[in-house]
This record gives C-alpha cells, sequence and structure tokens, in this order.
C-alpha cells in the first residue's frame, strides 16, 4: 500500500534521478557502502556512510520553518510534510550522493526508514527507495527509527553490547537495553505523551513565541533558554509518577499542572491568555526541573534493575542519551548526577545526530550488513 505512494510522474523522475550518474565504475569500494534515507516526521535526509563510520555525504532539508510559520499552532501538519518530502527527496539524496562521490552503482544497500513515524512521510521515503533498489538491483534495508536512534553512538564511540539507551525527543521516550544490533530490551516508555511534546506545548501555552528573546527558538529551547532567568523552586510541582514501581515515564499530567498554574497567574497579573506573564521564567524553570527529575528518576530505577539482574557489565556499564531533549543541558546535568552515582558512563551523540538524520540510518544499514 505504502510503495503506491509514488505516482508514474515520480517513477519517471527515480529514472531521471538516476540518469544524471554516469554508470562508469569510478574508483573501486572494497568495503560496504550505504544510502540512508530518513523522512520519518518533518525533515528529509539522506546520507552516505561506510563500515568504517566514515560520513563520505549527507544533506537534510528542515520544515521547522514552513510549519512554525505558517500553522501558529506549532504542530507537524501530516499531509504539508508529505507534500514538502515529495518535493525535495529526489535532490537530497541526490545532494547526498554526490557530495559523497559514490555512484550510486557502488552501493551495497539502500537503508531507509520504515517505522514508526508519520505514514504519510514514512511512504514518500519508502516509495522513492524501493523504486531506486529495483533499478539499481541493490539489497534494500528497511530500519526501524528508534533502533537507528539508539546504535547512533556506534558511529563515533566503540560500544560495548550491552548497553542502556535513553532517548528522549518530541515524538519518543523510552528506556532500553541493547543487546545487540536488533537486540532490544524495553525497560520503559512514556505512557501518554512524549516530553520533548509537553515542553513545546508548555512554550505554547506560555507565548513565548512572542517573547523577544525567543522568537526564533523551538518551543523546548525557548523553555531551555527563560528557565536559567527563573527560580526552579518558586513553584512546587510534583514529579509524575513517584509511587509507581516500574521505568515508565508520564507527562501530561505535569502539562496539565502547568496549565492551571499559567491560567491562575494570568487571573493574578490581570493579562489575557495570549500575553507573557512576568512569572513566565520561574513556570519554565519548574517544569525544566520536574521534568529532569523525573527523566533522573527513572533512568536511575532502570540502572539498578540492570546491575541488580547482572544484564550490564558490573563496571564500565554505558547509558547512551539520545534524541532532541538530550540536547538541554539541564536535563542532561541531572543524568549526569545519576550516572557519577552509579558509576555509569554517561555518552550523547553531538546535537546534530541527535535529532533525525539520514546518518544514522545509513549507520543503522551498515550495522545490520556487517550483522549479518
Amino acid at each position: 500500500k505504502t510503495a503506491g505512494v509514488l505516482s508514474k510522474p515520480a517513477r519517471r523522475k527515480t529514472y531521471e534521478f538516476l540518469r544524471i550518474f554516469n554508470f562508469h565504475p569510478g574508483k573501486p569500494f572494497l568495503h560496504k557502502l550505504v544510502l540512508g534515507i530518513e523522512t520519518s516526521c518533518d525533515d528529509t535526509a539522506a546520507a552516505v556512510v561506510d563500515e568504517t563510520g566514515n560520513i563520505l555525504g549527507e544533506a537534510i532539508h528542515s520544515q521547522t520553518e514552513v510549519h512554525l510559520n505558517h500553522h501558529r499552532t506549532g504542530g507537524i501538519v501530516p499531509s504539508v510534510a508529505q507534500q514538502l518530502h515529495r518535493e525535495n527527496i529526489q535532490r537530497i539524496v541526490q545532494e547526498a550522493l554526490s557530495s559523497s562521490k559514490v555512484c550510486p552503482s557502488e552501493l551495497s544497500a539502500v537503508a531507509t526508514t520504515v517505522k514508526p513515524g508519520l505514514a504519510l512521510s514514512l511512504g514518500v521515503g519508502l516509495s522513492f527507495s524501493l523504486h531506486l533498489v529495483d533499478q539499481l538491483k541493490k539489497p534494500f534495508i528497511p530500519i526501524h527509527h528508534m533502533e537507528a536512534h539508539a546504535l547512533t553512538i556506534r558511529l563515533l564511540n566503540k560500544v560495548d553490547f550491552p548497553f542502556l539507551v535513553l532517548l528522549i525527543s518530541g515524538g519518543h521516550c523510552l528506556l532500553a537495553l541493547v543487546r545487540g544490533v536488533s537486540d532490544f530490551l524495553l525497560l520503559g516508555k512514556s505512557l501518554d505523551i512524549a516530553p520533548g511534546d509537553m515542553l513545546d506545548k508548555v512554550a505554547r501555552r506560555l507565548s513565548l513565541i512572542k517573547h523577544p528573546e525567543c522568537s526564533t527558538m523551538s518551543g523546548g529551547k525557548a523553555i531551555e533558554h527563560l528557565a536559567k532567568q527563573g527560580n526552579k523552586l518558586h513553584f512546587d510541582i510534583k514529579p509524575p509518577m513517584q509511587r509507581a514501581k516500574n521505568c515508565d515515564f508520564s507527562f501530561s499530567g505535569l502539562q496539565h499542572v502547568v496549565d492551571r498554574i499559567i491560567t491562575q497567574k494570568e487571573k493574578e497579573e490581570g493579562i489575557q491568555k495570549g500575553e507573557i506573564l512576568a512569572s513566565a521564567a520561574h513556570i519554565a524553570a519548574a517544569v525544566q526541573h520536574t521534568t529532569a527529575c523525573h527523566i533522573a528518576k527513572r533512568t536511575h530505577r532502570a540502572i539498578l534493575f540492570c546491575k541488580q539482574r547482572r544484564l550490564l557489565p558490573p563496571s564500565n556499564a554505558v547509558l547512551v542519551v539520545s534524541g532532541g531533549v538530550a540536547s538541554n543541558f539541564y536535563i542532561r546535568k541531572a543524568l549526569e548526577i545519576v550516572t557519577n552515582a552509579t558509576e555509569c558512563t554517561l555518552l550523547c551523540p553531538p546535537p546534530r545526530l541527535c535529532t533525525d538524520n539520514g546518518i544514522m540510518i545509513a549507520w543503522n544499514g551498515i550495522e545490520r550488513l556487517c550483522a549479518g
């Protein structure tokens, strides 16, 4: 069904696209080369990576501006995202291949995100890839977006299995034990919304887009920026799920509590919804602090569980933190306190590899090829 997303004109586009590259064997590549394609949400991304972890070429088209400017709700509109992927995918793949100086015929395989994500967006990347591998007669490697995030760290550091991974972003929140390239033990996940989504919603409710210092920032970044000027203990907000004996997360209750505080403050300060509160910085600091505490406590619990069950090595255990929210320094600091206390190593991919990108998809393809 999804493969039918590309119409005949789009197929023609794939052929035109391949004609751009002359199929003369260039320099012989004796090792594995994978083209990764990522369209799970609102970024069209592609990259070529080799088995030693060299990023030979990459390209990305971000839709953030469009979704921010066209829709003041700040959310992603699936049909708009799909259309933008369609308009950009050929150019982005072409740019990644051109900058890598790899001819399509020299690729070992094409790896593409197939889940989870927005169905309309995923369909564009999948259709394009299936036509491409059909033309090139190359293997196709379907990639699980979250597994790709979890394995990105191995592109940069020699991290052995097993290790613990915490993925926190605008769309995801989970804790898993990574036992192998495709062997994951899920320890906990968000029961409702993701932390990045919650921070974005609070930022929208506070109308931070109207704040002179935050007008160009995403919701999460605006909260982090403003929180530095506030007192995190100004409001007494309890971290969620304090009595739950598991490693799951919950953020919607916290969002409702903050909503009520904002409504109360608007009354007290005598301002309309949509205007900037005098206490906005205190609210930002409190919500960020509570989020950091909640994430740190659940992660601490997961580390203790893994050590007790001997699922992680007693010494040199590693916690990998990735996803968009992993670039929040306050939350990262809270996790550092936990890893120091449990004698673990905390590793975070650089910010550009924490958000969605083609490199992690290509690398996951390499990992799967090497693992057979």
